[in-house]
């Protein structure tokens, strides 16, 4: 059984209040539960059959009805048979088979014939389609007849009737005409028969009998209900439910009898016997008694539909005392139960039957369109397959059929369970087109109960993929103030909305403090192409600056200037929230100018990466506008720290770029990084020495201290913070040494020679700056030097050892000298040949190359030309050196001859060698001519002369 809605209507509410309604007392318990049976949900459904039947029954009274899978014939005390459609809307045929009553009607099973039997003591067969029409007279009045249900296909034309007299009649066409053979007798009236395969059921006043007709047989006796009511004044009631199952109701009792035969159906048709050990067996798999009497009885799935009179208050048994009812008016409604075997309540309905108040039992009947391929599984049936059952009343037929998913959904929303009902259709229960409408009323119903964000949140379930559709709410939403909650649903693609849906929802967002954060996640998941950014930006700016504006609608304002390109002022945001991304967004955008303006947000967000970014485009920022900006802002972060940074990185990239700032920078570096500074002082000289000096002092650092007075000149203040302050005699001996001032090795001998320990040092260091000797013998009598002896050894072996490399020295020296006077000497004694004719220069310079090396020579000769001693004449004949086209040879030491003059002074002086004297003409310009006794030279050119100067070797000579 389904629960109950609580009064707003939604299921989460239903279980918060039955979580705080669990103590409260079994009264209201109880309560509940009666309520809740009452809202059962109903198994068929009703309507009144229309069409002719109104009309029909105005002038006559129903008394019984039968139901083919194609119609249904319904039977009236005026004696007619009516063929109607299922819903009587149209009177298929009409006989007027009888002059009294007809009492019962029987199809067979493709339809095509109906029986009737009337209290006029005759039964009649007619064809539906043909003009065959029989008519048996049996003299008293007939109450009950069935077809054999292959009766038009088979010759035999078999029925079974029974009535008043007693008898059973069995009928069946032989070659001489038909003939009627008695089944059973002498029990009381047959009140109903029902054929089913070869099986005959057939109630009298003792019971219910069952006759196979396939082995001409007695199956089974089933005992009357004891207790029950005269037959005559409420009939009992068959009906099979399959070819194995017989219903049974009688009185107030329903058995369900189970009847195994030896005979199954052959393909054609006929019945062939099956051997078993027991021919026939019957059991009662179910048996129950009502609280109300049986007026009909047919099957409904697995369970059962019973058709129930419920008798008056004061009735009784004096209701079935006569055919005539005791009290006027007095009967309620009929009923429809639907019951399981166990006889378990599924349902039940009151029919508001015309004339009820007069009826008695046996004045209603039920009948059900017996489809032999109904499926029925999980208590719904195919397509098609449903069942239909027909009420009749003397004065009105009521059509029930089992109710469809429709039905169940239209129930479910009129009963407030809307959730149930979606969910219903989303399962697949009925016509799709039904998810808009129940969806639409779910939502207008969480709607008028104030469920907003329910009703958002069901939206993408019931709108799905109509942008029409979702264009409505969202401006249904607006008009409700309510878009906050439907924002996170809204679909930005399948479908795609109208770019003013989209603006509508973010101005919503935008103008709503607390929804300023889904504002911001919608700006950035939804793509920016499907809205325009510039309604939502306007909507934004006035808040600005104002207590509204909060940093997730200043995020949001960002993003949607990014989006409309407007990058200069999304960065100038992006900065005031100091957004760790926004280095990526200035390189992305190329922002660089933009950042004059936020330097002191960037170095917040990441000192080191601002720092890089400022150095490389400092150009574009320059220091002098990143320090103003730091020094400004003391109160907002820790600006000197960032100083510090900014500033050493700069001067480690370019020592002069921050030299307005190198006074700042000195005590930055005295605060943040002590090892740094002495490096700096070194190479810095754009401080104020005095001010610098300061610092040091103020920070007690020494070194520093001792560096800046050294620089200043301070000398002797140096060399005494190293003495008094540090006390290392080393770094006192290293500071002189370097400052080359003989008065400050005085000096510091005078300050050391009291200390016997510094005097020990001072005597380890001197050697090679200052004469031991000279400090021992200044040194006080007595005086105790520590390690003395160990110190004075070591003095006289540095001694010795500088002594040794002295030696050394002056040896390397000596050699290098002579040697580089032989180089000398060889390189005096060498000429060159030199050419004044133009063109034989020019054809040697392309024969030799474009060598620089080569043409070296050519221009030194040139320069040579003019600084000879002979001031430009020849040293033999003394003739003018530039005489046209003689050549020359000029020499190393400067003197100069003409070719032939040499070549001829040569001969007479020396003895030839070799070859004998070469003409001058194989010599190049340019050409080197080397003395004859340079074996060892290897630049000599082959086949070249071998001269020396006449002058130089005369005095060599002498």
């Amino acid at each position: 059984m389904s629960p109950r809605p609580s009064e707003n209507g939604t299921e989460g509410d239903d279980e918060r209040e039955e979580g705080e309604e669990e103590d409260t007392e079994d009264e209201t318990n109880n309560n509940e539960e009666e309520e809740d049976e009452e809202e059962d949900e109903p198994r068929l459904k009703y309507q009144r059959m229309g069409g002719t039947v109104p009309t029909l029954l105005s002038s006559d009274a129903a008394s019984c009805v039968a139901v083919a899978e194609r119609m249904i014939a319904l039977g009236t005390h005026a004696g007619s048979v009516h063929i109607l459609d299922f819903l009587g809307n149209q009177r298929i045929k009409e006989f007027r088979a009888h002059t009294a009553a007809v009492n019962d009607l029987c199809f067979d099973l493709d339809g095509e014939f109906i029986g009737s039997c009337s209290d006029d003591g005759s039964v009649v067969i007619i064809s539906l389609f043909t003009d065959e029409k029989l008519k048996f007279e049996y003299h008293r009045p007939m109450k009950a007849i069935a077809l054999d249900p292959d009766y038009s296909r088979k010759a035999s034309r078999r029925f079974v009737a029974g009535g008043l007299a007693g008898n059973l009649y069995f009928n069946v066409k032989k070659w001489l005409g038909y003939r009627d053979q008695v089944l059973h007798s002498g029990e009381g009236p047959i009140h109903a028969v029902k054929w089913r395969t070869s099986l005959i059921a057939w109630a009298n006043d003792a019971g219910v009998k069952v006759y196979d007709a396939a082995n001409d047989q007695r199956v089974t006796f089933i005992e009357r209900p004891r207790g029950s009511p005269r037959p005559e004044l409420l009939l009992p009631h068959l009906v099979w439910q399959d070819d194995a199952l017989l219903v049974i109701g009688w009185g107030t009792a329903i058995k369900i009898a189970s009847i195994k035969t030896n005979q199954a159906r052959g393909v054609n048709g006929s019945y062939r016997q099956i051997t078993t050990s027991n021919m026939n067996q019957v059991d009662i798999v179910a048996s129950f008694q009502t609280s109300y009497f049986i007026s009909g009885v047919a099957p409904f799935g697995d369970s059962l539909v019973v058709l129930a009179y419920i008798p008056g208050e004061e009735d009784g048994e004096k209701e079935f005392s006569s055919s005539v009812p005791s009290r006027q008016g007095n009967a309620q409604r009929p009923e429809v139960h639907v019951v399981t075997w166990n006889n378990d309540e599924l349902a039940t309905d009151a029919l508001p039957v015309l004339g009820f108040e007069h009826y008695k039992a046996k004045d209603y009947s039920l009948a059900h369109v017996p489809f032999t391929g109904s499926s029925y599984a999980g208590g719904q049936w195919a397509a098609g397959d449903e069942p239909l059952y027909y009420v009749v009343s003397p004065k009105d037929v009521v059509i029930a059929k089992p109710r469809d998913a429709e039905d169940h959904i239209n129930w479910l929303l009129q009963h407030g369970w809307h959730e149930k009902a979606l969910a219903a259709v989303e399962a697949g229960q009925g016509r799709s087109e039904l998810l808009d409408e129940v969806g639409s009323r779910y939502l207008d119903h969480l709607i008028v109960e104030r469920k907003y964000a329910e009703a958002a949140s069901l939206c993408p379930k019931v709108l799905r993929g109509s942008a029409a559709a979702w264009e409505r709410w969202v401006f249904h939403f607006a008009h409700l103030r309510q878009l906050p909650v439907l924002v996170p649903y809204i679909p930005t693609e399948n479908p795609v909305l109208r770019d003013t849906a989209y603006e509508v929802a973010l101005v919503a967002l935008a103008t709503i403090p607390s929804s300023h954060k889904d504002l911001l996640t919608a700006v950035k998941s939804w793509p920016p192409a499907i809205y325009s950014a510039l309604p939502v930006i306007a909507a934004i700016e006035p808040q600005l600056n104002t207590s509204s504006m909060s940093d997730e609608l200043k995020e949001a304002l960002a993003v949607l200037y990014e989006i409309d390109g407007q990058y200069d002022k999304a960065f100038a945001l992006y900065a005031d929230l100091m957004k760790p991304d926004i280095f990526e967004f200035i390189e992305k955008n190329n922002l660089h100018d933009a950042v004059r303006e936020k330097v002191v947000q960037l170095m917040q967000i990441d000192h080191k990466r601002a720092v890089s970014l400022l150095i490389q485009y400092r150009d574009i920022i320059t220091p002098a506008e990143v320090v103003s900006q730091l020094l400004a802002s003391k109160k907002q972060c820790d600006s000197r720290y960032f100083l510090y940074e900014y500033l050493h990185s700069l001067f480690e990239v370019n020592p002069h770029a921050g030299r307005d700032f190198h006074d700042m920078q000195v005590e930055l570096y005295a605060e943040y990084d002590k090892k740094m500074l002495l490096p700096f002082l070194r190479s810095s000289q754009h401080y104020m020495l005095e001010k610098a000096y300061e610092v040091c002092v103020n920070k007690n650092l020494l070194s520093e201290q001792v560096f800046i007075l050294g620089r200043m000149g301070n000398t002797k203040q140096a060399l005494a913070v190293i003495i008094d302050k540090q006390g290392d005699i080393e770094e006192a001996v290293e500071f002189v040494s370097m400052q080359h001032d003989d008065d400050l090795w005085e000096e510091l001998i005078r300050q050391c020679i009291n200390k016997p320990e510094m005097v020990g040092v001072l005597l380890e260091h001197t050697v090679g700056n200052l004469d031991p000797l000279y400090i021992v013998n200044i040194v006080p009598n007595g005086l105790e030097i520590p390690r003395l002896r160990d110190r004075l050894v070591k003095i006289i072996t540095d001694y010795r050892t500088e002594t040794s490399l002295r030696h050394g020295c002056n040896d390397i020296l000596k050699a290098d000298i002579v040697n580089l006077l032989v180089k000398y000497y060889k390189e005096a004694r060498r000429a060159i040949y030199l050419s004044n004719e133009e063109q034989e220069s020019r054809s040697n310079m392309n024969s030799e190359g474009s060598n620089p090396m080569e043409r070296a020579p050519v221009l030194k000769s040139m320069d040579a030309k003019s600084k000879t001693r002979a001031g430009g004449r020849c040293c033999i004949c003394f003739d003018p050196l530039s005489i046209q086209g003689a050549s020359m040879i000029v020499f190393f030491c400067c003197h100069a001859y003409h070719l032939h003059c040499l070549t001829d002074s040569t001969n007479n002086i020396t003895t030839k060698k070799g070859t004998g004297v070469t003409s001058s003409n194989s010599y190049a310009n340019g050409d080197y001519i080397e003395d004859e006794d340079d074996e060892n030279d290897q630049d000599t050119p082959s086949g070249g002369s071998r001269m020396r100067c006449v002058l130089c070797t005369t005095a060599a000579g002498g």
